[in-house]
């Protein structure tokens, strides 16, 4: 029961929502089966006061106590005398409140949107010839969809749905005089632009992290139409645009800023699970420029990620991804904002899931020590958390090297290299990252063999190391060398 695809939906649930669940399930209109509820008020026992579940067998004895007790009354006067456990009964029960707690989640959020709510309910006014009930509602429907704050593609989507429903009944009604068919195609219009850009962008920014090639159909006819009408003065179809030419045409520097600009200004007009796609849009593009030899393209990213922090866009439900939580300290580090690196490890680290928070902070922390120059404290955090992701491992491991080696503890460094040679090809670790981390391994063992106060020695060394292309500390590698002269 514990691993049950019913647990996992009920532990979603909050107290309010669970209270709302005991009575829709307890409703004649959604339910006549008594199991269900008597399921239901088993379970809330456990997931209120955290202890264990009951197994299948107990729960069967208290779902169905009453029936359990005349079923043992037919079948034997003796008091003694058990009923045998049915499986099936309760999978079954467990089956229909699965489903029930689906439809009383699926109603609440239907019920939550106003407009959307509304303006069924006018179709429904619209079918059954009720025209006064019909305007009233319609009319409510829009004005509840314009009073949201939300002007995304999703906006403009309703927008037009609602007016389809006043045309449709100015047809039925035939009200000619009273159809407005420039408004429902602009309408139309504004609701395909900003849904189509918003689907290209996240097609073309899949596209290329994958092997994969879409095609982007009507887009070009689109991008024509919005470039020779006012579409862009629509945010939610401004914003997309100038990410898709920015994605598009990265060396025109001018549409990365308005959509940069635009997207901090109009931050409002968006939800934030989309303002944090957006975000990620943004940073994914910075990382590709960045890659790509434009060094202005790193600062861009740390604001945007300052930003996106600041606002909330990057955490889920109060959690926070452990690659963005790695790839926004990187960037401070690299920047030399240890301030803001030390505030933000210690803010965001209850927000990351418990099986990686202490490695990932303690990693981090170590890293930001390391740029202070306190080489014991970053040496101690290291070897304070125990690291189960293969990546994060690796890469304590090397600055665990690249401490040894700085604080000239040459025969402990002797030991680690041979420990990560070792570790490398004992996890399997494949592609590049082999490469890069043995030829590491491979170089910082010749610094200790080479005679650095050798001139010649040391300038072939340089160059086998920059000559090398997969190596992931060569800078460090090189500074080491001139730090020997």
């Amino acid at each position: 029961m514990e691993k049950s695809r019913l647990l996992r939906l009920l532990r979603t649930l909050s107290k309010e929502e669970l209270r709302g669940l005991k009575k829709f399930v307890r409703n004649p209109f959604f339910n006549q089966r008594s199991e269900v509820p008597a399921l239901l008020d088993v379970l809330e026992k456990s997931l209120k006061n955290g202890r264990d579940l009951p197994d299948k067998e107990q729960a069967y004895r208290q779902i169905f106590a009453g029936r359990l007790n005349d079923e043992m009354a037919l079948e034997s006067k003796s008091a003694s005398a058990a009923p045998s456990f049915d499986d099936h009964r309760v999978r079954m029960a467990m089956s229909f409140l699965y489903q029930l707690t689906g439809q009383f989640l699926a109603v609440q959020d239907f019920l939550n949107d106003r407009p959307l709510y509304q303006r069924r309910l006018a179709a429904i006014f619209r079918r059954r010839h009720l025209p006064e009930q019909f305007a009233k509602t319609c009319d409510e429907a829009m004005t509840a969809h314009e009073r949201q704050p939300l002007r995304d593609a999703a906006f403009f989507e309703e927008n037009y749905q609602i007016l389809l429903e006043k045309h449709r009944f100015a047809v039925e009604s035939q009200a000619f005089d009273t159809l407005d068919f420039q408004e429902l195609s602009d309408r139309l219009d504004n609701a395909f632009l900003a849904r189509k850009l918003w689907q290209s962008c996240l097609m073309l920014s899949h596209q290329s992290v994958s092997c994969t090639h879409y095609q982007f159909g009507l887009l070009d006819v689109a991008l024509a139409h919005i470039e020779q009408s006012s579409a862009l003065d629509i945010p939610a179809i401004a914003i997309y645009y100038h990410c898709y030419r920015a994605l598009t045409n990265p060396v025109e520097k001018t549409h990365f800023q308005q959509f940069k600009t635009l997207l901090i200004q109009h931050c409002a007009l968006f939800a934030v699970e989309e303002l944090r796609d957006l975000y990620i849009l943004a940073i994914n593009f910075c990382i590709r420029q960045y890659n790509a030899g434009n060094q202005d393209y790193l600062a861009e990213q740390f604001e945007l990620y300052k930003e996106g922090f600041a606002q909330k866009y990057f955490l889920t439900d109060g959690t926070l991804s452990r690659y963005t939580y790695q790839n926004a300290a990187t960037i401070g580090l690299v920047l030399h904002e240890l301030e803001w690196v030390e505030q933000f490890v210690h803010e965001y680290r209850p927000a990351l899931k418990e099986e990686h928070r202490e490695s990932l902070f303690c990693f981090n922390l170590a890293r930001l020590e390391y740029r202070r120059r306190d080489l014991g404290k970053a040496l101690r955090l290291l070897q304070k958390a125990e690291y189960k992701d293969l990546m994060l491992s690796l890469a304590a491991k090397t600055l665990q090297m690249k401490i040894f080696y700085e604080l000239q503890e040459f025969d402990l460094l002797e030991s680690h290299l041979q420990a990560i040679r070792a570790f490398i090809r004992r996890k399997k670790v494949m592609g590049y990252h082999r490469e890069n981390y043995l030829n590491t391994v491979h170089f910082t063992q010749k610094l200790l063999e080479t005679n650095l106060f050798d001139k010649e020695e040391r300038a072939a060394l340089r160059r086998e190391i920059e000559e090398t292309k997969a190596v992931a500390e060569k800078e460090w590698l090189v500074r080491m060398m001139n730090e020997e002269r």
